[in-house]
């Protein structure tokens, strides 16, 4: 943001536990899979002096995705915090992955940070899942700066991506997205593409030359000057016009000349206060250079511009029990306030947390208070229990540097956190404390597994309650109707990550199995059915007959049993006894293995013996009567319905209305809703939707999203019955 000369630091570069809040930085990456987030880190690093060569740290590994599975997959699946020092400040870097499978990692990327870079791939431009996640940090009035990257591609254009990066994120004011730097380019290519080898400052009028793998600091000429400073001047307006100063734009325009240092401290401020998002580019370092092309300016404009955790408005603070509490956020001083953001597994260290401290001090061997509450929904337990702190360290690639404390503001990780999951509080032990949970995306997308041996019976447990207190994002159902073993996913990808796991780190082998939906019976019409169960082999026998009639009862009234019997023919000690075999036998199913609902059952008329009737002989005639007054009736089967919500972008309304239909839907209606977007309300079979999660993603271009939940069971249409009738029939 200024002409500063920078040198590389190099070992000192390297940070480890910040001293005070505000000697730190927390900056979240955000950007599309592909746009370059994790090559931005790298370059950052290696012009922080963190790294010894393009993103390798001592050991040859990558600082950012270092993961063998990222490696095999060729992109980001987790949260990855590369933490780099520059002037002093202490900068966390937490690179998010890109694809929307992974967006949980996103979450707690934009939980832990104080402020974010937006990444934007110049030859692929703004997708609609970058400008949801740039409105979701406007709603909570986040710093954001927009980075523009891959400026060697072919028709990249940095002037036309700052207009459309305007015109995407400036919303009604299209001139708090300007750029600090205009791109200088160097001779044509034998393609005719201009390589960018420096950048122009707009405010401090110098150019930076980074042509020989350093930033070198000169005038610009004489060609540069017309097209600079007509871009200064819509700069200095957009300042001016986000300035707390409300006369300096007054005096602009009156023609009073407004000095640099001026500008830039009103542009920190606005940066900061999240009103004004600079556009800067950047590009990694070639082989055997130090800087890469902006990365000292984006470094400015972090350590400058972007706010400290001071100045972040912490999320609300209560006891376990919910009763509010204030505190002094962000003081190292008062009681320990820390949240779990990230879980993972080591192979050789075992369990790592990552937190973020948002109050106190966290310590070395120190005894703290765990708490985890509202996740019951997604396989998560309540919990409040106390742990020691085992080692503290800061991350970077494989490596894990031990330091003896993190103060508020700061990040770090903790080893050996046996209970503590993600989104989980970390607070004095004799002052516990609780914060908010981030929202996080429902997982809509089942994916049904079973063990592929006995052995990896045993562990599947074990192993699946470690990926779910991994991942807040999954949700793991013990289906009871279905007996299936059910782990809800994000998508495709997601799910696959999960499998991976499962084999590599816990060694757990699975199979995916069909996922199969609650299905329900019910009678069609009236029946009757006796039940007779005499048997006699010597010593007491077993005598019990009872006579029942069954009617279809309206949607929602389960079982309903009436007893009608006259005479004393069945006594009134084995009335219990028929209902009992009847309720049985109803969630057994009576035709094809699903239980029975909605039906009126009463009992007519019966025979007892004096001496060989009994409790269980009377409920084996009331199933048997049950099943008998089936045999007779027509049985329909009966499939969950779910209310289903899609928001999506205008241009998909159509296609996405259509798709409903087609999978026995039933549109209730839609909904204008801002940005562009209408939500349209549904009722839809799940049996219908079991990927819905995938192909809306592909249906919409990755634009919209759906909740569902369960609305009520109906029949199912007789030919969907047969098929499904068939498709079991031939399955066993």
């Amino acid at each position: 943001m200024g002409d500063k000369a920078h040198t590389r630091p190099g070992a000192a570069g390297r940070a480890t536990a910040a001293d005070h809040p505000a000697s730190v930085r927390n900056v979240v990456l955000v950007g599309h899979s592909g746009s370059g987030k994790t090559t931005l880190v790298e370059a950052l690093a290696l012009t922080a002096g963190a790294v010894n060569r393009a993103g390798r740290v001592e050991d040859g590994g990558c600082v950012s995705d270092y993961d063998d599975m990222e490696h095999r997959q060729q992109r980001s699946v987790q949260l990855s915090l590369v933490p780099v020092e520059w002037d002093g400040i202490k900068i966390n870097l937490l690179d998010t992955p890109g694809y929307a499978d992974f967006v949980g990692e996103l979450r707690a990327g934009l939980r832990a940070a104080d402020a974010a870079l937006f990444v934007v791939s110049a030859s692929d431009g703004v997708d609609g899942s970058t400008r949801m996640i740039w409105e979701e940090c406007a709603a909570v009035g986040m710093p954001r700066a927009i980075v523009i990257t891959h400026l060697e591609a072919a028709r990249a254009d940095f002037e036309e991506m700052t207009r459309i990066c305007a015109e995407a994120f400036g919303g009604d004011d299209p001139d708090a997205v300007l750029p600090l730097y205009l791109p200088l380019h160097g001779p044509p290519a034998p393609d005719g593409h201009a390589p960018v080898t420096g950048l122009v400052g707009l405010l401090t009028r110098k150019l930076f030359d980074y042509a020989s793998g350093e930033r070198v600091a000169s005038e610009p000429g004489e060609a540069e000057l017309p097209q600079l400073d007509e871009a200064r001047s819509m700069l200095i307006e957009g300042i001016i016009s986000e300035s707390e100063d409300e006369t300096l734009m007054e005096r602009y325009l009156g023609g009073e000349q407004v000095d640099v240092k001026t500008l830039i401290e009103d542009l920190e401020r606005a940066v900061a206060r999240g009103v004004f998002f600079p556009v800067l580019a950047a590009a990694p370092a070639a082989d055997g250079a130090r800087q890469g092309l902006g990365t000292v300016e984006l470094l400015e404009l972090i350590t400058r511009g972007f706010p400290t955790p001071l100045e972040r408005a912490a999320p609300r603070v209560t006891t376990p029990e919910g009763a509010g509490r204030e505190l002094r956020m962000c003081d190292p001083e008062e009681s320990l306030v820390a949240e779990v953001v990230k879980t993972s597994s080591d192979p050789y260290v075992g369990r790592i947390s990552m937190v973020r401290v948002f109050s106190g001090t966290l310590r070395a061997d120190q005894t703290v208070h765990v708490s985890g509450h509202g996740m019951t929904d997604r396989g998560h337990e309540d919990h409040d229990v106390d742990e020691r702190i085992g080692a503290l360290s800061t991350p970077f690639g494989k490596q894990q540097r031990p330091v003896t404390h993190v103060i508020a503001g700061d990040l770090a990780c903790v080893a050996k956190l046996t209970r503590a999951e993600t989104g989980d509080t970390l607070s004095a032990k004799d002052d516990p404390l609780l914060m908010a949970p981030w929202e996080m995306p429902d997982p809509l997308l089942p994916l049904a597994i079973e063990a592929h041996s006995k052995p990896d019976e045993d562990k599947l447990s074990q192993g699946l309650a470690r990926l779910v207190a991994e991942d807040p994002t999954m949700r793991l159902e013990h289906n009871q109707d279905t007996h299936q073993v059910v782990l809800w996913c994000l998508g495709e990808a997601h799910a696959g990550v999960a499998l991976e796991r499962l084999r590599s780190r816990y060694g757990v082998q699975v199979d995916v199995v069909p996922h199969r939906v609650s299905l329900r019976e019910t009678f069609g019409g009236r029946a009757a059915g006796r039940g007779r169960h005499v048997k006699q082999s010597g010593g007491h026998g077993q005598y019990a007959i009872c006579e029942i009639e069954v009617e279809p009862l309206p949607g929602g009234s389960g079982i309903e049993f009436v007893d009608k019997v006259v005479g004393g023919a069945v006594p009134r000690q084995f009335i219990p006894s028929v209902e009992k075999g009847v309720r049985t036998q109803a969630a057994k199913g009576v035709a094809a293995g699903h239980p029975l609902i909605d039906v009126r059952v009463t009992l007519l008329d019966g025979k007892a013996h004096s001496v060989d009737s009994s409790d269980a002989a009377f409920q084996t005639a009331g199933a048997l009567a049950l099943r008998e007054a089936a045999a007779e009736a027509r049985i329909h089967l009966l499939e969950p319905v779910a209310e289903v919500s899609v928001l999506v972008g205008d241009d998909y309304v159509g296609a996405v209305m259509s798709d409903l239909s087609g999978r026995r839907g039933k549109v209730l209606g839609t909904e204008q809703t801002s940005g562009g977007r209408t939500l349209i309300r549904a009722e839809v079979p799940e049996i219908e939707i079991g990927r819905y999660a995938v192909d809306l993603r592909s249906l919409s271009h990755g634009t919209a999203r759906f909740d569902r939940r369960y609305a009520r069971h109906e029949p199912m249409p007789a030919q969907v019955a047969d098929r499904l009738r068939e498709e079991v029939r031939v399955a066993s």
